[in-house]
This record gives structure tokens, sequence and C-alpha cells, in this order.
């Protein structure tokens, strides 16, 4: 017969298993309850804004709730269907109700969503649906001969649901057809897909200018003796501690036809009084100027890893005959990547979201995605707003993919 060994216990009696448990479990509670606040923060902040975002944007009641009787006519009739009396019944039934509770602006605000121009038929018409009498099919093409178009009808019917995939169409310039199918919008009219285009180039454009400046900068700051290391790191965090409205206003003072930079290229005689450069309200206006404010984004990431980097490493290459450019192209560039790297996500994703620069020194030229999206905010189209916000959104999450890919988050540094 075999000796069980002795029940390990605590010094108050209880086994060693179950107490050993007990303190996991308290400290694992104690942890959580630390991260808490922190986790609260980001559901509120982040997450449940961004989840109502994507809900706004493929979510529309203007027309469903104020138009019932012929949403449930296109709720017991499949797609194809012709409009025949009943239905036409229920469109005037619709519009005598949105006279009364004057809501035919809200209606038809949805449909001039997908059929542009569609306003004042609703409107119009709602003003005499009272008088309206059988055959309503009769009476109201008689009142206007629109609302016997096959892609009005199209456009009722997609509009009945208040859940609709019609605003991300919209957001890549195309639209529904007469007959229900997707079809692009025509070329004068497509300005969405295009702006998207030039967002993602301009903000590229503007992080590669902001490499070239930082990485010399980035170099000075590692090397240099720590007194003047400093001085010149407050250079660089010096335009944190200014207003981004001061910044970006002063630019306007320096680059406006009568501004500073053309006083003195005139006075150098590089350039006429009658020859000034145009540098501001355009898109030149918008590189210069969010370059200078996104440039310390650069400049950090790149430093917190040039300061890692032994001069040892150059010293030995140069000792085995490497020349400069070979030292600096195969041992030094290669340690900066993750610093590159990081540099270049935060100002590319900083850059395609910016509306505040644009705004003001961009004009009609220089406008980004972000300047479409504030103004359809502000015209009360928020579903539009919201789906391309979800299209940039998704942009920027699959740029965080693609670096994860290439270089890793896990060496991901920026500071």
């Amino acid at each position: 017969m075999t000796d069980v060994p002795p029940l390990l216990t605590t010094a108050d009696g209880r086994p060693l298993k179950a107490a050993l448990a007990s303190a996991q479990g308290r400290a694992r509670r104690k942890a959580f309850y630390l991260v808490a606040p922190l986790l609260l923060f980001v559901v509120f902040s982040f997450i449940l804004p961004i989840g109502q975002m994507l809900h706004r944007s493929i979510y529309h009641d203007g027309f469903s709730s104020t138009a019932p009787n012929l949403s449930a006519w296109f709720a017991a009739n499949p797609s194809g269907t012709e409009p025949d009396e009943a239905a036409f019944a229920a469109l005037a039934a619709d519009l005598a109700e949105m006279k009364k509770n004057k809501t035919a602006g809200e209606a038809a605000t949805r449909i001039n969503y997908t059929v542009s121009a569609t306003r004042s038929l609703f409107t119009a018409t709602a003003r005499k649906a009272d008088k309206l009498q059988p055959p309503f099919k009769e009476a109201l093409l008689a009142e206007d001969a629109k609302w016997g178009e096959p892609v009005i009808w199209q456009a009722m019917r997609a509009a009945s649901n208040p859940y609709t995939t019609d605003f991300y169409l919209i957001a890549t310039d195309r639209a529904r057809g007469a007959d229900g199918g997707i079809e692009q919008v025509p070329e004068n009219e497509r300005i969405y897909l295009w702006l998207f285009g030039k967002t993602f180039i301009l903000s590229g454009l503007i992080t590669f200018i902001c490499l070239i400046l930082a990485f010399p900068i980035a170099h000075l700051l590692a090397t240099l003796p720590m007194a003047k290391s400093n001085l010149l790191m407050i250079l660089v965090l010096l335009p944190f501690w200014t207003s981004l409205l001061v910044r970006t206003t002063s630019w306007i003072v320096l680059l406006q036809g009568q501004g500073v930079v053309n006083n003195i290229l005139v006075s150098l005689g590089m350039i006429g009084e009658d020859g000034r450069i145009t540098m501001i309200y355009n898109q030149t206006g918008t590189i210069i100027v969010m370059t200078h404010i996104l440039l310390p984004f650069m400049v950090l990431p790149l430093y917190s890893v040039m300061r890692t980097i032994k001069p040892s490493y150059a010293r030995a290459a140069r000792s085995l005959g490497a020349t400069s450019w070979t030292t600096f192209r195969r041992i030094y560039l290669p340690q900066t990547l993750p610093g590159i790297g990081a540099g270049a996500l935060l100002v590319f994703i900083l850059a395609v979201g910016y509306y505040i620069t644009p705004a003001l020194v961009g004009g009609a030229d220089g406008q980004l995605i972000s300047n479409l999206i504030q103004f359809h905010m502000s015209k009360s189209n928020w579903s539009l707003a919201a789906a391309l916000s979800g299209m940039l959104l998704v942009g920027v999450l699959l740029l965080y993919w693609l670096y994860d890919r290439l270089v890793g988050i896990d060496k991901l540094k920026l500071g």
C-alpha cells in the first residue's frame, strides 16, 4: 500500500491550490478595476461613436416613416412590379398626410439623395394632395408626368426600407438605375472617388516630403552633443506650443500675393511685381502648410530609432572598406526602417483626415475628402457623410494592415 502525500495547506488551514486560485482571481479583478476607466473611456469616446457612424451610413428613415402606405405596398409587392392604382392611391394618401404634418420636405430630401432634382416634385404635389380624386394614377400623372418615371419608383422602393446601401453607392459614384441595377453616374458628376484618390495622393506626397525633411533633422538630434541637441529639439517641439489655427493663419500672411515670401522675392529681383506667385488658396498652399504642421510627427519617431543606433556600426563598416554611401545604405538606413514606417504611418493617417488646414488655405483646388464630409454634415446629409467616413476608415485600416505585413506592428516606434 502506497503512502498518500499530505495535502498542502496555508497557515489558516485552507488548501494551497484553492488559496492560489483565489489570490490569482483577486489579482485579475484588481487589474481589471485599474484598466476599467480607460476601457470605458475607449468604449464611449471611440467604439460607440464609430459604431453609430457606421449604422448611420446604412440607415435613413426619412422616407419610410413619412410614407407608410406606399412603404407597405412596396413590402407586399416584389421588385419589378408595375405600380398600379393601389400604389398611386397609397402615394396620394401619403402625400396628403405629408401636407398635414409638413413632412414632404423630409421625404423629398431622402429621394433627392438618389435622384437629383426631385424635391420640388414632392413638395409641389403635396400642396395639392388633398384635392386629388380617383383614379389617383391619372390624377398624379396630370399633376406631373415625372410620377410615371420608373427611376422615381425605384428610388422610392429603395427608400421604403430604412436600411440601405444607397449612400455607399453614391460615395463610389454609382447609382441605381430605373430597372434596379447599379450603374455609374455620368462622368461629369463623379466627384467622390476622384476626391478620395486626390486625398491619398496628396497625403502620400506630404508624407514623402516630411520624410525627406525630417531625416537629416532627426539624424542631427541623434548625433549632436547634448546641449545643441536639446536646443534643436526645442525648435522641433515649438510648434506644439502654438495653436494650430495661429500657425495656419500665419502661413496665409507669409504666402499670400502681397505676403512676406512674395515681397522678399520681388525685393531680390527674382520675380517682377506683376509676376507674384500664387501660393495660397490652392493645392500648393495645402501641401506647404500641412507639411509644416505634420513635420514634427515624422521627426520624433525617426529620432527615437536613430538615437539607439550605435556609431560603432558605421565605424566598423568604414574600417572594412565601405564607402559613406554604402555604409548609409546597408548599415544605417535598414536600422531606421521602424522609425520611417511609424512616422510615415502617423503622418499619412493624420493627413488623410485633416480638415481645418485645407479649409483655410486650400481654396477650391486644395480641398480634401474631409472637407466634403464636413460639407455633407452641414447640409444635414449625415448618412452620406457617415458612408464617406466609413470608407475613409476602411482605407486607414487597410494601410495599418499593410504596415503590419511589411514592417510589423511589434516594431512600431513612435518616440
